[in-house]
C-alpha cells in the first residue's frame, strides 16, 4: 500500500477539521494555512471529500468545511481507499485471491499480500480519526506492546483458537 501525497493532504486535512469539530465551518485557507497545505491543491481534495459526502460546505461569511459526521465514525481506511484507491500492494483483496486460486507457482507469495493487506486494512477500518487525534491510537498501541513484552517475560503464551485469527 502506498499513500500518496494527496493522500497524506486529505488525512492532515481531516484530522484538523476533527479536531474543530462542533466549532462550526472552516475556511480552506485556514485549513491550508494551520496544515501548511498548498490551498489550490486541498479545494480539489476537499471538494472529493464532499462528492463522497465525508465532509459538507457552508456557504457565507462563515463558510467553510466541517465534518458530516462525528470523527469517531470517519475511519482513516475510508479516506485512504476514496483518494488512493485498494488497500493492496496491487489490485484488491479479490484481485489477490484470485491470484492465490489461479497461480500454484507463486501463491505462497500472494498469500504473504494478502495477509499484509488484510493487517493494513485491520488497522486502518478500525482507526478513526477521533483516535488519532486524541491520541488514543498511540496509547493502545503502547499498551498492546506493554502487555506482549510482559507476557513474554513471564512466560505465558496467548492462547490459539482454531479458525480465529
Amino acid at each position: 500500500m502506498k499513500i500518496s501525497q494527496k493522500g497524506l493532504y486529505a488525512l492532515q486535512a481531516m484530522m484538523m477539521l476533527a479536531r474543530h469539530y462542533n466549532q462550526g465551518a472552516i475556511r480552506i485557507r485556514d485549513v491550508a494555512y494551520e496544515e501548511e497545505l498548498p490551498e489550490k491543491f486541498l479545494e480539489l481534495i476537499l471538494l472529493e471529500l464532499k462528492n463522497a459526502r465525508i465532509v459538507e460546505s457552508v456557504r457565507g461569511a462563515k463558510g467553510g468545511y466541517q465534518l458530516r459526521r462525528p470523527p469517531s465514525e470517519i475511519y482513516l481506511s475510508e479516506i485512504i481507499r476514496l483518494i488512493d484507491g485498494p488497500l493492496a500492494p496491487f489490485g484488491d483483496a479479490e484481485q489477490l485471491r484470485s491470484l492465490i486460486d489461479r497461480d500454484a507457482e507463486h501463491r505462497a507469495l500472494y498469500r504473504v499480500f494478502l495477509d499484509v493487506r488484510d493487517a493494513a486494512a485491520r488497522i486502518l477500518e478500525h482507526t478513526s480519526l477521533a483516535d488519532i487525534v486524541s491520541g488514543q491510537r498511540t496509547e493502545a498501541l503502547k499498551a498492546r506492546k506493554r502487555r506482549k513484552k510482559k507476557e513474554a517475560e513471564s512466560g505465558i503464551l496467548p492462547m490459539v483458537v482454531p479458525g480465529k485469527k
